[in-house]
């Protein structure tokens, strides 16, 4: 958090809202260093997770809080996001995973019931391969998303909420409850 002498009482509670609920066990919260010249104040943290096949996500959800309302927000409060996500070969190839991207975020937060004005960002793809003595596979593929909202000033924790959901859609983890059975192992007989 952004240290200040005065914090407004608005933001304090905004962090209080964005960090009551809990994420499920395969996700990993933890408090970080918030950008300094977004707004007077920031609260951010980050996120990790790992999918039933491997797959890793990592994000930042970032709480921008000023007075003076800028004129873009639309309100005192502002929500960024910033998340990477590891991709199959032939799903990073689906001509559809932009869109398919975004609807994480947008299925979040009305799946959250968070309720947010002046929505927007991007999707980007990226294909790496790797040479010489550089570590990992030699072909990499992540989804990029950036967005950001202005939160409705109630149910804030709804938004951390959609934080935690939009993990658990980009790395394909299943409903809370619902086992993953590995198709090879099954047919191998190791289930």
């Amino acid at each position: 958090m952004t240290e200040m002498a005065a914090i407004p009482e608005r933001f304090r509670q905004a962090v209080a809202a964005l960090a009551a609920p809990t994420p499920r066990a395969e996700i990993e919260v933890t408090e970080v260093r918030p950008p300094k010249r977004l707004a007077p104040w920031a609260y951010a943290v980050a996120a990790e997770a790992n999918g039933p096949a491997g797959e890793l996500a990592t994000a930042r959800l970032v709480l921008l809080h000023d007075p003076d309302e800028p004129a873009a927000w639309g309100g005192t409060l502002r929500l960024v996001v910033y998340l990477r996500a590891e991709l199959d070969p032939e799903l990073a190839a689906d001509p559809l995973l932009p869109a398919v991207g975004w609807s994480w975020l947008t299925e979040a937060l009305e799946d959250a019931g968070a309720a947010a004005d002046a929505l927007g960002g991007t999707v980007t793809l990226t294909s790496s391969a790797r040479f010489g003595n550089i570590a990992g596979p030699p072909r990499s593929h992540d989804l990029e998303l950036r967005g950001s909202w202005t939160p409705h000033e109630e149910g804030l924790d709804a938004h951390a909420v959609a934080f935690h959901e939009l993990m658990t859609s980009a790395t394909g983890l299943p409903p809370e409850g619902v086992a993953v059975f590995d198709r090879r192992s099954t047919l191998r007989g190791e289930a």
